[in-house]
């Protein structure tokens, strides 16, 4: 019996966190979308306005911002696309593998990145503290 409530509790709690990152998904969406983004958007924004590569290059590859963001590769191939059709990264290819290709914000990337920051954070820190 009580082996099955543990249980039990652990399902609940799993399923408390899924309910909570699905109503701040929800919202970050909403309150992003005033500014032309969507969460995942902003997640990449998020990763090359704020993070350096781990061999210090100023572009990321697109597999290191997708281990960041928990998008597939080809989820954010396409949505590294619509970025640089908007003129907020550019692409270019890795210098040390042509398979490979680096995203880096532009300057219009990077001040949308710095207006839309605060409207990110004061979401996730009502969702995270309401839980």
């Amino acid at each position: 019996m009580a082996a099955k409530k543990a249980e039990q509790a652990l399902v609940d709690q799993w399923r408390d966190i899924l309910a909570l990152h699905a109503r701040t998904q929800c919202e970050l969406d909403r309150a992003l979308g005033g500014h032309g983004l969507c969460a995942s958007d902003f997640e990449v924004l998020d990763v090359l306005a704020e993070g350096t590569p781990a061999d210090g290059s100023p572009a990321w590859r697109v597999q290191e911002i997708a281990d960041r963001v928990h998008l597939s590769q080809s989820a954010l191939s396409r949505l590294i696309a619509r970025l640089e059709k908007d003129g907020l990264v550019d692409r270019a290819l890795c210098a040390e593998d042509r398979r490979g290709v680096r995203v880096a914000l532009t300057d219009q990337g990077r001040a949308l990145h710095g207006e839309v920051r605060p409207v990110q954070r004061a979401v996730l820190t009502r969702m995270l503290a309401d839980g």
